[in-house]
């Protein structure tokens, strides 16, 4: 074994011991197509002891398991060999950072400490939430918190799912590797909770310098907005008045639409499919357009015949398609369960990230979309019309 692992498994082992521990990443997929993208590995008191607690995160869900210290290590041993190129330790005292580089050489660089919470070793401990409370204006401004810059009792859900939000983004904006100068677009911004947030994080957290417009139609939410921005000292976030579809906008890296109402959520997809951005994060609402032209004369007919069913069956097809569509288009798609911000049961969220080398037949991709149209009896889906103006 290289001496350098040595050294870092021995530094890991003893911060370990002494409980010092706040959080081990494993990055850097060895073998690009693997399904495993990165493991988080944090200390844990559970009833059989103290343990290392696993979070393995795959393209499409989590698997989090515990294990025996000297097991977990010997884990971490093993990921490193097999799966992952790159190792972060932070802990409550010291930074270091494990590279294996193409050559097989490997560096282990020092650092200072940079996560400066407690240490706390229950399973259930209160998260460490990515939106700070302390000194953030927009959340006394937006009622969240209150003149001690505490989460009002009222507000607690609406603080929760903020931090959610901002959570299932985190690992996307890592990917598209994000530098200065960068322009984000939250469409339908309305009393902007999210927009807010995502500001915060991005210019606060990841100390970058976004240029951030918050699109919304009802100029008395923009007035408001723009005001909370200016009390908080969020120079580069700016909310105009306007629509998904005819608002101008110079460029768009990081497209968002939050609940769009029917074919919004296509105008919005379009907006960012044309603009070529790195991101495009929808979570749509409504699915009137597919609903009113599908006609089923084949055998799947029964499952449509009842309205309830027929709106259920609509939305899949409809965000099955706008997936299909995305990937047509030279986007990694991802479609997974949202939590609503609106109490909602619309709570699907798709994410589309741009990728250089899209390995995808385009023409077996056209051809799955024709299949799923004929099937339902749907001439064209919107976001198809879009594209094709």
């Amino acid at each position: 074994m290289n001496n350098q692992i040595n050294l870092f498994l021995e530094k890991l082992q003893l911060i370990i011991e002494k409980k010092e521990l706040i959080k081990l990443s494993l990055t850097g997929k060895r073998v690009k197509s693997s399904d495993l993208k990165k493991v988080i590995i944090t200390a844990v008191e559970i009833k059989k002891g103290y343990c290392l607690n696993f979070v393995n995160r795959h393209d499409t869900k989590d698997i989090t398991k515990n294990y025996e210290i000297q097991e977990g290590v010997q884990l971490i041993n093993q990921l490193l060999e097999t799966d992952f190129l790159n190792a972060e330790v932070f802990s409550k005292n010291e930074n270091f950072q494990l590279f294996i580089l193409p050559n097989g050489k490997v560096r282990l660089k020092m650092l200072q400490p940079t996560m400066m919470a407690s240490v706390s070793l229950s399973h259930n401990r209160e998260k460490e939430r990515l939106i700070q409370l302390q000194g953030n204006i927009y959340l006394q401004e937006l009622g969240i918190t209150n003149a001690g810059w505490e989460v009002r009792r009222e507000m607690s859900d609406k603080y929760t799912q903020i931090n959610q939000y901002i959570e299932l983004l985190a690992p996307y904006l890592d990917e598209i590797q994000l530098t200065d100068n960068f322009d984000v677009v939250d469409m339908g911004s309305g009393k902007g909770y999210l927009t807010f947030a995502l500001y915060d994080f991005l210019a606060n957290k990841l100390k970058l310098t976004p240029k951030m417009t918050g699109v919304e139609y009802r100029e008395d939410l923009v007035n408001i907005c723009n005001s909370i921005a200016e009390k908080s000292g969020f120079e580069n976030l700016n909310f105009v008045q306007g629509t998904i579809e005819k608002t101008k906008l110079d460029k768009i890296d990081i497209l968002i639409a939050l609940h769009a109402c029917d074919t919004a959520t296509d105008e919005a997809i379009f907006r960012g499919i044309k603009s070529e951005a790195d991101l495009i994060v929808c979570a749509p609402c409504c699915h009137k357009q597919i609903r009113k032209a599908m006609n089923v004369t084949n055998e799947l007919n029964n499952i449509t015949r009842f309205g309830i069913l027929k709106e259920r069956q609509a939305e899949i097809i409809t965000d099955t398609i706008r997936a299909m569509i995305l990937e047509l288009n030279g986007y990694k798609t991802n479609v997974f369960q949202f939590i609503s911000l609106e109490h909602t049961p619309k709570n699907v969220m798709i994410v589309g990230k741009k990728v250089k080398n899209n390995s995808k037949n385009k023409e077996q991709i056209k051809t799955e979309i024709d299949s799923i149209k004929k099937l339902y009896g749907i001439e064209k889906h919107y976001l198809e019309t879009l594209l094709e103006m």
